[in-house]
């Protein structure tokens, strides 16, 4: 039984929610009623589901007692976590590179007890004090991966093949977050990465905004689309304004909900099922009040995106899907 729009699995990125609160206690520190205040305002926005995007709560950083509290918390509100995004972790970082791998590690047996589906990944580093001093940080460049290193491409692939069977062995799905200047950056490079890879439950987290967002030359979201979707096992969706002035060579974008950005995602989806996609979604939103435009994104994939009825025509995957099973009421919690 294939996913409709009344039961796809569609999670609220946790973006919005600060990692230390005013009183300068971090998240994994904090009672378990500021998780729970931080979950209903999720479930009160129309979410079933959250991805748990650790620049809030870090799940692989939780003691065995507080990650079962956790969980329990989210229970007692009524809200899924099918996903982890752990984020700005690479496994190719100079020096730190030992600590961001043992974390995803962490992360990945945190993904099990939880009982989530996957955990998404990705080779961008930190933002740099340069981007931090920007509205938005990314007009400025920040890391770029070595593209023609071929010691630093092979240790991205023994890294991540590791996090990989590791992934598989707990019954989770990897998935590697494309991000700009990284060997995520451009479809071609994403493709080859999990080519190389080649584990059947490591794929792609098409973030296609990380992209279309840059204020230079980028490339056109229909063959980003008809490249990496076929590798897809995640998606994080949000769209952007794009302006072009080629001949002065201005570039402007800003965030903007997903129906009226640069990126059609009714067409993207079409792209997506005739390959085989089937996994959990996942809307984010940078700026003003991302959680309710967020929620909005969501409206938007269920009325005009998302197949209506099953029994669609759905191609194969060049990798694993989800194992979570749709459920009628899955999108009525």
């Amino acid at each position: 039984m294939a996913y409709t729009a009344d039961n796809w699995p569609i999670a609220a990125a946790m973006l919005p929610f600060p990692g230390t609160g005013t009183g300068g206690v971090h998240a994994n520190d904090a009672d378990s009623s500021v998780w729970a205040e931080a979950f209903m305002e999720v479930k009160d926005a129309g979410f079933a589901n959250a991805d748990l995007t650790d620049s809030w709560v870090r799940p692989g950083d939780l003691s065995r007692e507080r990650l079962a509290e956790f969980k329990q918390t989210a229970a007692d509100v009524g809200i899924g976590l099918p996903a982890i995004s752990a984020i700005r972790r690479s496994v190719i970082e100079e020096g730190n590179w030992e600590a961001n791998l043992a974390y995803s590690h962490r992360t990945i047996d945190a993904a099990a007890e939880l009982g989530c589906e996957v955990v998404s990944v990705g080779l961008h580093q930190a933002i740099t004090p340069e981007q931090q001093q920007q509205l938005w940080f990314w007009t400025v460049e920040g890391h770029k991966d070595p593209l023609e290193d071929r010691e630093t491409w092979g240790n991205a692939v023994v890294r991540l093949r590791e996090l990989g069977r590791h992934a598989a062995e707990v019954d989770v799905l990897l998935s590697l977050e494309m991000y700009e200047d990284t060997y995520l950056g451009t479809a071609d490079s994403s493709v080859r990465l999990v080519q190389d890879i080649g584990l059947a439950n490591v794929g792609l987290n098409p973030d296609l905004g990380n992209l279309v967002r840059l204020h230079r030359p980028v490339e056109d979201w229909r063959e980003l689309v008809a490249k990496t979707l076929p590798y897809a096992n995640y998606w994080h969706m949000k769209n952007y304004y794009r302006d072009e002035d080629v001949a002065r060579g201005t570039y402007v974008t800003m965030p903007a909900p997903m129906e009226s950005g640069l990126i059609n995602y009714r067409e993207a989806f079409k792209v997506a099922l005739s390959v085989g996609f089937q996994g959990i979604l996942c809307t984010e939103h940078y700026g003003g009040d991302g959680l309710s435009v967020s929620a909005g994104n969501q409206e938007y994939l269920r009325r005009h995106v998302l197949p209506k009825r099953d029994g669609y025509a759905l191609g194969g995957s060049q990798v694993s899907q989800g194992r979570q099973q749709p459920t009628a009421d899955l999108a009525k919690v």
